[in-house]
């Protein structure tokens, strides 16, 4: 096949999508564009280990930390790198570059991912971080002194990650968060409140049920206001407040479906276009071991499960052969270090309306607990804290084998 596929977004979803047409048998031309200057690099640690890690070190010197192998199969893959891609025609096939150029394609994989939430309040904007790339986590890491006041907005498990760390670090932490206890959407009441005086007992603050107002301060962020008046002196500020999925430059080609990512049929093939699948967490698609909902799921597993179907797809789309007739249905898993917790998770937790702890003591999350969720009785995750790893994989495999929903 000579056909020109275009990856567009350089992440890890990009870089699966590369290898695993080749793995496929897709010989002709592959290029990947991405917006960063760095090639593909694992981002987990920027929240834990590398956001820990003394020294100011620039984010090509940490990019070495964490860079992906490139494996023999993608040497010929071109990388573009550092030139965002501003525009796509699907239909006719070129792409517009922000260089003002502009590449022709003849199949594409959208794999751009997802960008932090920005909270629209009044304030100075800088002292404000978010983590997502090796400069986010360059420029925090520079805030996290010894004693600093750091506010981070936001309970879900990135917001944790960074109280974890900052206070490791030696900082004041105090988290804010408007709906409930910490992670408590994927973890329930009951656990998530005894992760929660598990990091009490470090020493970080929550303040639970309140939101941020408005941000103090004249040309820096001193403080944050909350919505009833009270305020917290911060030195520093994290927004982990959830993510965008980035689809800009798919804007305007109005038989896309991007109201929450790329609407994809089971095959990620995206819904009124040929020759366009999309990988990774902008994938909206539906999951027949949960049901026929599409949705997003921004796990650590899906971009290399989502790049073997959707290769396999644009593959078959190209020469015109049966894609397969098995459903797609990946076991989503993603994991969390936080200090001396480690939390490991298997499907969609948060799908659940009821969690059951079944091994345990919820208060004692470090000694080990165990707590199954499930949606109208039946089981839809599986969350792990501080469980050795050979029963982590047998977790994982007793899901897997579970039947497909519809």
């Amino acid at each position: 096949m000579t056909a020109h596929v275009a990856v567009v977004g350089a992440s890890l979803a990009g870089l699966r999508a590369a290898e695993q047409l080749r793995a496929a048998g897709h010989t002709g031309p592959v290029t990947v564009f991405g917006a960063e200057p760095h090639l593909p690099y694992n981002r987990p640690p920027l929240s834990k280990e590398l956001l820990y890690a003394p020294g100011a070190a620039t984010p090509a010197e940490l990019h070495t930390k964490v860079a992906f192998r490139r494996r023999a199969s993608v040497a010929d893959v071109t990388f573009r790198l550092g030139l965002p891609v501003v525009a796509a025609d699907p239909r006719g096939g070129r792409l517009s570059l922000g260089d003002g150029s502009s590449v022709a394609f003849d199949a594409l994989v959208a794999a751009t991912g997802l960008r932090p939430r920005r909270l629209e309040l009044p304030g100075p904007l800088a002292g404000r971080h978010v983590l997502r790339t090796l400069d986010d986590c360059v420029a925090l890491r520079g805030a996290l002194r010894p004693e600093a006041a750091v506010v981070v907005l936001g309970a879900g498990f990135i917001g944790c990650e960074v109280a974890a760390t900052a206070r490791r670090l030696g900082c004041r932490v105090t988290v804010v968060e408007p709906c409930g206890g910490p992670m408590q959407r994927v973890l329930g009441t009951r656990l998530s409140e005894g992760v929660r005086r598990h990091h009490e007992a470090a020493g970080v603050e929550f303040v639970i049920g309140r939101s941020a107002a408005r941000f103090l301060g004249d040309g820096s962020v001193t403080g944050v206001a909350l919505d009833d008046g009270s305020t917290l002196a911060a030195d520093a500020v994290v927004e982990a407040v959830g993510s965008v999925p980035n689809t800009e430059w798919l804007a305007g080609n109005d038989f896309l479906d991007l109201s929450d990512g790329v609407l994809c049929d089971n095959r990620l093939m995206a819904r009124g276009a040929e020759r366009l699948v999309a990988v990774g967490d902008i994938a909206r698609f539906p999951n027949p071991l949960f049901d026929d909902v599409p949705r997003r799921v921004e796990h650590w597993s899906i971009p290399t499960d989502t790049a073997k179907r959707a290769a396999a797809t644009l593959i078959a789309a190209l020469t015109g052969a049966e894609s397969g007739p098995d459903p797609f249905a990946p076991v989503p898993s993603f994991w969390s270090d936080q200090a001396d917790l480690r939390f490991q998770s298997f499907g969609s937790p948060a799908l659940a309306d009821e969690v059951r702890v079944v091994e345990g003591d919820p208060g004692r999350p470090a000694d080990g607990v165990l707590a199954t969720c499930h949606r109208h009785s039946a089981h839809v995750g599986t969350v792990a804290i501080n469980l050795p790893p050979a029963r982590q994989r047998e977790l994982r495999g007793a899901f897997a084998t579970l039947p497909a929903a519809v």
